[in-house]
């Protein structure tokens, strides 16, 4: 059985050094082990890395075609503690220049929600359920 487990999520970036700006910029701390080729940043459930979109291609055995794509059927998740909270961190991911795709609202499950995009069209949600369960650390283990 494959350990049901999420650790490390890469994102292989156009402009590197434009990407970890913008991580850099929302606050986020970088690991001991980022280096000018590659960027790792601490969170509270997995760690969230940087690498060149040719190299990570050429390291997973595949041709990188140099098209990228506007939505590529994948977002990521930062999960807040309160409703107030969405609305807050998308005014610091405004600032540090994220594009706002939905402004935060409540949603017809009961929570609160919203999207941005980062500098290189990665979707992020940010969002508020009420019945999500934190561990001591931060991270999601139940919503």
């Amino acid at each position: 059985m494959v350990m049901q487990r999420v650790s490390l999520i890469t994102i292989g970036a156009f402009n590197l050094p434009n990407l970890r700006s913008f991580y850099k910029n929302l606050g986020w701390e970088e690991t001991e082990i980022s280096s000018d080729n590659y960027a790792a940043f601490k969170t509270a459930g997995v760690i969230l890395s940087i690498f060149p979109i040719e190299e990570l291609a050429k390291d997973a055995g595949l041709e990188y075609n140099h098209n990228p794509v506007s939505f590529r059927g994948v977002t990521f998740a930062i999960n807040v503690n309160e409703p107030r909270e969405v609305d807050e961190t998308i005014e610091e991911i405004r600032i540090a220049g994220g594009k706002i795709l939905r402004e935060p609202s409540d949603a017809f499950w009961g929570g609160r929600t919203s999207y941005f995009a980062d500098p290189e069209n990665n979707i992020w949600e940010v969002a508020w359920n009420p019945s999500s369960v934190f561990d001591e650390r931060g991270a999601m283990i139940s919503f």
